[in-house]
């Protein structure tokens, strides 16, 4: 199956699960898995949220940020991968000068 993000909305999240700025998306979703092309513009973040019912993979095309995780700050630049296991927590920051442009992909656990 191929997913076209041209042809998806974009939606545009102000203050996205308590963060600052604005979250864009463009999100395929199905009973099995959640599949976003994402940006957040310099300044903008995801605000800190747990994984409970999946666990999330970030890679980022282009840009540099920080991921904060439950015990630890990483910087994350173009090709960095980040991985949140279900049951942790985290936040994506851009506190970079240019837009972070990362695709990320949530499958859901199995019960």
């Amino acid at each position: 199956m191929l997913i076209h993000f041209e042809d998806i909305e974009t939606e545009v999240l102000p203050g996205f699960r308590g963060g600052e700025g604005q979250y864009i998306r463009k999100c395929f979703s199905d009973e099995n898995c959640k599949i976003m092309e994402g940006k957040l513009e310099p300044g903008s973040s995801i605000g800190m949220h747990t994984h409970t019912e999946d666990y999330e993979v970030i890679y980022v095309i282009t840009g540099n940020g920080t991921i904060v995780n439950e015990d630890s700050r990483e910087v994350i630049k173009t090709g960095s991968v980040s991985y949140c296991a279900p049951g942790k927590t985290h936040t994506v920051i851009n506190d970079g000068n240019d837009d972070l442009i990362f695709f990320a992909v949530f499958p859901k656990t199995a019960k």
